[in-house]
């Protein structure tokens, strides 16, 4: 049976800038804080806190002063840094440069809207850490849609920026944009105040490709990704309609023998979020199994 790892999976490079600055920081002291789960995969978060590494929330960040806290690739709103600077903290901020462009462009759009009496909508995952800090940028005023459900939300009589989270299916949010441009067409004959900015990150967007073309050369797909990464979910259900013997793994004592029946080749792929190290650790169990 041949074992493959898809050579492009592995962590994207806000991810590894992310992980590197904690293991920079770490070698240099024994406990560094962090501002919720530095990636959505809780293998790679259980490595780091052995090595140091503390997952704290915002209510425990608002009782410490004159620490060092890392802010996560997924972005914060400013409020977090104002109370940094309250409480005398060192950020230590690993912001993802895509991400942090486009929290400057959500801010930008905002002000705009404001001046003409519009509106800031966010296609994205209620609650996510990302998106949580791109409403911040709007002194929480953005509306937040995650389906076409949701679009009952906006006032299409007013003027619209459509911003969407950085990490959401690209063929999705064309479908919401579609059914948005529709709304504002069929409710507003006079104003032409509408923008839709395409801020879905490259790397996330052209995995989809990548990974549908990678599963077509094995029997079987192993995914390796934590349930709580929204990439991750994105890209295992479709793969997983692609491919009925595709399967959604954490760890590798969830590996099956009874997957590999009847197989020749198994590939194994994972999330943006999701460690070389595992999917190597995983190869080697279907290894055994074999």
């Amino acid at each position: 049976m041949i074992i493959k790892i898809e050579p492009l999976a592995g962590f994207c490079f806000g991810v590894v800038s992310a992980i590197n600055l904690v293991e920079k920081e770490l070698r240099d002291n024994e406990k560094l804080y962090c501002l919720g789960d530095i990636v959505h995969n809780n293998m790679e978060v259980e490595r780091l806190s052995k090595l140091g590494l503390e997952v704290i929330d915002i209510e425990r960040m608002k009782t410490l002063k004159d620490t060092k806290i890392m802010i996560r690739a997924h972005g914060e709103p400013p409020s977090t840094y104002a109370l940094a600077k309250e409480n005398n903290i060192e950020i230590i901020d690993a912001t993802c440069p895509i991400v942090l462009k486009l929290q400057q462009n959500v801010r930008k759009g905002y002000l705009r809207m404001k001046e003409i009496g519009g509106q800031v909508v966010i296609y994205g995952k209620k609650g996510h850490a990302e998106v949580v800090g791109l409403v911040g940028q709007t002194n929480n005023e953005a509306i937040v849609v995650s389906s076409k459900e949701d679009l009952d939300l906006i006032n299409f009589e007013k003027p619209i920026h459509l911003f969407s989270q950085t990490t959401m299916s690209k063929e999705d949010y064309k479908s919401l944009c579609d059914e948005v441009l529709l709304r504002y067409n069929s409710n507003n004959k006079t104003n032409n105040d509408l923008i839709i900015t395409n801020s879905i990150c490259g790397k996330v967007s052209s995995r989809s490709k990548e990974l549908i073309e990678f599963s077509d050369t094995v029997d079987v797909l192993l995914f390796v990704s934590g349930k709580n990464s929204s990439n991750g979910m994105y890209l295992f259900n479709l793969c997983k309609e692609h491919k009925e013997k595709t399967y959604l793994i954490s760890k590798k004592e969830d590996v099956k023998k009874e997957w590999f029946e009847d197989c020749e080749s198994v590939g194994i792929s994972g999330a943006t979020s999701t460690p070389r190290w595992l999917m190597e650790e995983i190869m080697q169990e279907c290894i055994s199994i074999n």
